[in-house]
């Protein structure tokens, strides 16, 4: 389960990246890249949950899962000012990305234990 989780967090992180330019840039973004995104990282949050109970995982692993769920919760906040229509905070959003990065490298290094 670890393994689907760092998968699906890769996955989102391109979406993420790809975003990520686009507001760097003053570009539209696209909704669907936005939900596509969460609904990526929602699943592989929930593989690593799953993971945490089912497999024998170190500290790192449970450092990475705490950093996601604070991503999580930034991503939600983000996406309510998405849906609002108001402009995204870029301390938001240069904060979910930084820590959302991190925690990922976190996993796979916990990962390879």
């Amino acid at each position: 389960m670890l393994l689907i989780s760092a998968i699906l967090f890769g996955i989102a992180a391109v979406g993420g990246i790809v975003l990520a330019i686009l507001y760097k840039g003053n570009k539209n973004r696209p909704l669907w890249l936005a939900v596509a995104h969460g609904i990526l990282a929602a699943i592989g949050l929930i593989s690593l949950i799953i993971g945490v109970f089912q497999e024998t995982t170190n500290g790192l692993i449970l450092i990475s899962l705490i950093l996601f769920v604070v991503v999580a919760l930034d991503g939600f906040i983000l996406f309510a000012y998405r849906l609002r229509g108001n402009a995204l905070p870029s301390p938001l959003v240069y904060i979910h990305g930084l820590v959302a990065v991190i925690a990922f490298l976190i996993l796979l290094v916990g990962i390879q234990g």
